[in-house]
């Protein structure tokens, strides 16, 4: 078992030489790959979220299992944001490389994770039917499911696109939203890393992951109903938002992740309180825990909440490994308590 202390080495390679990557495939075209590609994942069951730790409960998430996702394929990576289309089954994504991902969760007898099966990646289309190639313009950050419509947030090139979800394969979008928050106050590689669609606020709800207006909070809006509007929410110490869903009631679950040299990664969940989503307030809540190098954690980028067949509310989290082999896929899988 890799100590925290040599994982933590290993990261901060890897988040150099993902920077250095990055830096070069911003003006560059992407890889020419197949436009649709099935291949198998094999997956390691993790069954320890605190390293060397039989614990399961951190604050009111209860950790039911994991697993780390490998391929022979050099596409599996760069997992930026999924939504399950059936609760806890079959899944769509996107990937910051400009691709669409999809594929099924595998359980066993006690509803664990047990593998991922019908994998596939798509390259996203444009407008005139071809790849999508520059990598400024396919940086795909989120995702939103709501009646056969995906929303993607995407960076770089900043904007929320909307696709209609095809069985045989995906088009060009179908349209583009107004996302409300000034497109100059929006910052480069800082833009929406979450949208999510709220039954509370009749529509989407989009938040910058570090687009800070001049009180230091985080750029946000309510893009669609009745209460539609900018909002921020308020950043708490040096985390950036990665993700965030909607859990029943109204609350907000968003995925914050940090990261130094000196400290390595960490993720943080944190629920924000529902009446504070509204236009002009700052939003603001708890967090429900955090975890560091000692936890089986990566670059948590990706996040969902969905309902269990027995009742439990379950929340699920997906890593990007920036395609460094420093890196790992993650997929954990937790209860949330209390609800």
């Amino acid at each position: 078992m890799t100590s925290p202390l040599a994982r933590l080495r290993h990261l901060a390679c890897a988040a150099v030489g993902a920077l250095a990557v990055s830096s070069l495939l911003a003006g560059s075209s992407i890889a020419e790959v197949p436009a649709v590609e099935h291949f198998e994942v094999s997956a390691r069951p993790i069954t320890q979220f605190e390293i060397g730790s039989s614990e399961t409960m951190f604050g009111p998430l209860e950790f039911v299992g994991g697993l780390e996702l490998t391929s022979s394929s050099r596409n599996l990576g760069a997992l930026s944001a999924f939504r399950f289309l059936e609760p806890g089954s079959d899944f769509i994504g996107v990937a910051d490389t400009g691709f669409w991902f999809f594929g099924t969760v595998e359980r066993d007898a006690e509803m664990r994770p047990a593998g991922i099966a019908n994998f596939r990646m798509e390259q996203m289309i444009d407008a005139s039917g071809g790849f999508i190639e520059k990598k400024w313009l396919a940086d795909a950050e989120s995702l939103a499911v709501k009646d056969g419509i995906a929303t993607v947030g995407f960076e770089g090139a900043h904007r929320l696109a909307q696709y209609r979800i095809e069985a045989d394969g995906m088009k060009a979008a179908i349209g583009e939203l107004d996302f409300l928050v000034p497109r100059n106050e929006l910052r480069r590689n800082r833009g929406f890393e979450t949208v999510a669609y709220s039954q509370e606020k009749g529509g989407l709800v989009a938040v910058s992951e570090k687009s800070l207006d001049e009180a230091g909070n985080i750029f946000a809006a309510i893009i669609e109903g009745p209460g539609k509007g900018v909002f921020t929410v308020r950043r708490d110490g040096e985390f950036d938002i990665t993700d965030g869903a909607f859990l029943p009631g109204g609350d907000m679950l968003l995925l914050e992740r940090s990261f130094s040299m000196a400290a390595g990664v960490k993720m943080r969940l944190r629920r924000i309180a529902g009446d504070s989503i509204a236009a002009g307030k700052v939003a603001d809540g708890p967090v429900l825990f955090e975890a560091n190098m000692g936890y089986q954690i990566d670059n948590m980028e990706g996040l969902d909440a969905w309902q269990r067949d027995d009742g439990a509310l379950m929340v699920s989290i997906i890593s990007d490994d920036n395609h460094s082999i420093l890196q790992r896929n993650l997929y954990l899988e937790f209860i949330l308590h209390g609800d």
